[in-house]
């Protein structure tokens, strides 16, 4: 496998430059002094802005953007054998690397590279992290699933040894990381196109969790079930949290209020509690402070620092994100796609004043939806009104005979009351006939669904 050396800069081509995760590696190393270039479909607001940094972009697929000068080429997931650029790149038997693999030849490059994991939680863990580490004045390199208002988007290049980043287990792509600390934050059913059942995806995790060195750590939810199946054996550290008591740190005395803060006591292993409040709300928060807050102690980190860089978090982009209000009703978006996620959100949004919740939402995915149909059901019957849009697509086709109004009939079954329109203009009309003032208004899912909200709001 090509190495990346920052030692030795040298010119890199990325076939999918646009993409979120795409461009800030390519940021991380053009500022490491490497000659980046690529490619994308379109233009956007990233391309823009990598173009503004001297970044080369070209727009469209063409073999004569491969130079004979490109010393290693890195494809996303969405790049086929029958691409132009990609055909070009082989011919010319140029080594190329996957996103998850350059992103892990990255990490090599740091002293303290930090890889959080989960089925849920990731983006927001590690925008918790990075609040963290930037009033710790560590000067942290972070790439981030998300918009983090902080740093005014989803990369920061720092000069020292911290490295943060997301690992996802798709594909198994962070098993092609090398992490010196791992946080593993939730083991469920997801991504059933890829994973056979749940053991495989337990697998993967361990797998992963057995990255980690002997001089390092893994930061573990303790109230997964039988964890201990992924950290049995270990040669590096193992730090549990959780709201069992068991748990190394453990939280209690929780409290959810109206101004959609969480409060609650901490108690960690050396038997001190500390009180702690977020600017975000639910349970699953709670759980994704402790484990920032686990690995804030692991690295030496003040607690008042990290208190404060608790405080200074308000969220990313999508995750219930407050987007306006119109007429009195309150209208937030959220990114969630996965039973376990839509209940954590719509019972920490039944905190939130409302007079009427309203839930709008897109499934993602045809595997998705068929995997967790019963599922999706009822974890929607926790807002009071349901609106249904089409399935959203994305890397699939509709071969499995599934849609959103299978899902309106399983809720039905539920006894619970479910709209289902396929145009975003027909659920907008009908939310304007329907919202009053004083409802919460939530669109919700990993597709192009905000736009729903926005649309509404005029922004």
């Amino acid at each position: 496998m090509y190495q990346i050396d920052f030692k030795n800069p040298v010119s890199i081509y990325f076939l999918g430059i646009g993409g979120i995760s795409m461009s800030g590696l390519a940021e991380v190393l053009h500022q490491a002094g490497f000659q980046v270039s690529g490619s994308d479909w379109h233009a956007s607001a990233i391309t823009q802005a990598l173009e503004e940094k001297g970044i080369r972009v070209y727009y469209g697929e063409s073999r004569i953007h491969i130079s004979d000068d490109i010393d290693c080429a890195v494809l996303t997931a969405a790049v086929h054998e029958d691409n132009e650029e990609f055909q070009a790149i082989r011919e010319k038997k140029i080594p190329y690397l996957s996103r998850a693999e350059l992103l892990g030849q990255i990490m090599r490059n740091y002293k303290m590279p930090i890889a959080i994991s989960g089925t849920h939680g990731k983006t927001t863990t590690t925008s918790m992290v990075s609040e963290i580490l930037l009033h710790a004045d560590v000067d942290p390199t972070l790439s981030i699933g998300g918009i983090l208002k902080t740093i005014g988007g989803n990369i920061r290049v720092g000069k020292s040894g911290y490295f943060v980043t997301e690992a996802c287990e798709y594909t198994n792509s962070f098993l092609s990381f090398f992490p010196r600390v791992g946080i593993i934050l939730n083991v469920e059913e997801d991504h059933m196109d890829f994973f056979q059942d749940l053991n495989d995806i337990r697998n993967s995790f361990r797998k992963f969790a057995q990255l980690l060195p002997a001089d390092g750590c893994l930061i573990i939810n303790g109230d997964i079930e039988n964890y201990e199946e992924i950290t049995e054996g270990l040669a590096c550290r193992v730090i549990t949290y959780g709201f069992g008591e068991n748990c190394d740190y453990h939280a209690t005395e929780i409290l959810h209020c109206e101004q959609t803060h969480s409060c609650f006591t901490l108690h960690g292993p050396d038997g001190t509690s500390r009180h702690f409040t977020l600017k975000v709300p639910g349970d699953h928060n709670i759980s994704n402070a402790m484990a920032a807050i686990a690995l804030s102690d692991f690295l030496g980190i003040a607690s008042d620092i990290t208190m404060e860089g608790l405080a200074a978090f308000h969220g990313t982009d999508r995750r219930f994100e407050y987007k306006g209000s119109i007429c009195g009703v309150t209208v937030i978006d959220d990114y969630a796609h996965h039973p376990t996620e839509i209940t954590a959100t719509l019972k920490a949004a039944r905190d939130y004043p409302h007079k009427t919740l309203w839930c709008v939402f897109q499934p993602h995915t045809y595997t998705r939806t068929k995997a967790f149909l019963q599922d999706f059901a009822k974890a929607l019957c926790l807002a009071d009104r349901v609106v249904l849009a089409d399935i959203y697509a994305a890397r699939e086709t509709d071969t499995l005979g599934i849609s959103s109004g299978t899902l309106q009939e399983e809720i039905h079954k539920l006894g619970h009351n479910c709209d289902y329109f396929s145009t975003f203009d027909e659920i907008e009309n009908f939310l304007l006939e329907n919202c009053t003032m004083g409802d919460v208004l939530i669109t919700m899912g990993a597709g192009d669904v905000l736009k729903i909200g926005e649309n509404l709001l005029g922004i």
